[in-house]
């Protein structure tokens, strides 16, 4: 047998590559997936990993799309949705970039955003459906944590509207506004328990080895695990480089993490934890302070209501994660969670300080029965195709096991 007989050669699928929000993704539509990548399973798995270059143990992803970062290592599914009252069904999987796996386990809210746009360019939204200028509303089954989103999406002569003057910080150039509903983003119970899992708005978390921190757990567009940054050490005002660069903060992070998704009942060990790196997320909050962005852009306290770090794959982010940013409008509606007390108080709507910039988002929250319930969060992001054709991969997936 030839040396090159014994290899398979590469198949192609039909792909789209988006930018949602401040991350970037390869989209598949259900049906060009290859029939054994149809359904969950480690074919499915292995496309994944090999069309954005994981596992790397260089760290870079040089043989693949992902750009060696949590906010570029990401792909998604959609479909044609099989609930009447939906459009189209989304599933996201979060590839790690220096371990062989994807993880299944939450939504991306930054590729939220670029859903609806994609539906429609896949053919997946019905025609009649689609005015020739105006706003469509296309609702979205999160299939991940099984909840409804809406994205807004501007058409222009009877196509999607993508360039605008939509500015927002992390992304460099200005596109056009989507804007986007998360549906009751807090948790129902099937998973963790109930928005908030133990019960508490503030919780005591010990974390052996590391100390004890107050924090705020909760379910609310993805499981998230508030710190208070003075606690840390933090003023809240970090970048990236501050975190990353440092191994030892790292490795607490992850301890806390981990006994955070303990206490949160996401997992049964502490083991778990290393093979769910998608969640929960995590971040540290104070109040409102001038700092100046990663960009240079100086951010000053009388603008913003509070600052926010989030980490998310093990890194502090260079924005904030989408479906965090949920996570952080819900907390600040409710009185006494850490997030509400860096923002001096309860209010429907927050402006929060980030690495890159500053970012809007609000919640409607009501007290039912003693419980606080959150009906929608919503915010603005933007989205655009950077890429349309096939991804390339070696055929060797189809047989993975």
């Amino acid at each position: 047998m030839t040396e090159t007989a014994r290899f398979a050669p590469q198949i192609k699928i039909a792909a789209t590559y988006m930018r949602g929000g401040t991350s970037k993704g390869v989209f598949f539509k259900l049906q060009d997936l290859p029939e054994a990548a149809r359904q969950p399973g480690p074919v499915r798995d292995a496309i994944f990993l090999r069309a954005l270059g994981s596992p790397d143990p260089y760290g870079k992803q040089i043989d693949g799309m992902g750009n060696a970062s949590s906010s570029t290592s990401k792909g998604v599914i959609l479909s044609k949705s099989s609930r009447a009252d939906h459009d189209v069904d989304y599933l996201f999987g979060q590839v790690a970039i220096d371990q062989p796996f994807v993880d299944w386990s939450g939504n991306c809210g930054n590729l939220s955003s670029a859903v609806g746009a994609c539906a429609i360019h896949m053919g997946l939204i019905d025609p009649d459906r689609i005015p020739h200028n105006g706003t469509v509303s296309i609702r979205i089954w999160q299939a991940n944590i099984g909840k409804t989103i809406v994205n807004h999406v501007p058409i222009t002569n009877g196509q999607v509207q993508e360039t605008g003057a939509f500015e927002l910080d992390g992304v460099t150039f200005p596109a056009a506004e989507v804007a986007l509903e998360f549906l009751d983003p807090a948790d129902d119970g099937d998973e963790g328990g109930a928005m908030f899992p133990t019960g508490n708005v503030v919780d005591k978390l010990e974390v052996p080895g590391h100390g004890s921190f107050s924090a705020t757990l909760i379910n609310a567009g993805i499981p998230t695990i508030f710190l208070d940054a003075k606690e840390l050490g933090y003023t809240g005002c970090e970048l990236q480089d501050a975190i990353n660069g440092d191994a030892t903060a790292l490795a607490r992070f992850e301890a806390i993490r981990a006994h955070g998704a303990l206490k949160m009942g996401l997992i049964q060990n502490l083991s778990e934890a290393a093979t769910r790196q998608h969640t929960p997320k995590i971040g540290f909050v104070a109040p409102a302070q001038s700092y100046v962005a990663s960009s240079g852009k100086a951010i000053a306290a009388a603008d913003i209501d509070l600052v926010v770090r989030g980490l998310s794959m093990g890194k502090l982010h260079h924005a904030m994660m989408g479906t965090a940013a949920v996570a952080i409008g819900t907390a600040a509606a409710i009185p006494g969670t850490l997030v509400n007390l860096a923002a001096g108080g309860q209010r429907s709507s927050v402006t929060f300080g980030h690495p890159s910039g500053t970012l809007r988002v609000g919640a409607e929250a009501k007290l039912v029965d003693g419980q606080w319930q959150v009906t929608k969060a919503l915010m603005s992001r933007s989205a655009r195709i950077l890429m349309e054709g096939w991804i390339r991969v070696p055929g060797e997936v189809l047989e993975a096991k």
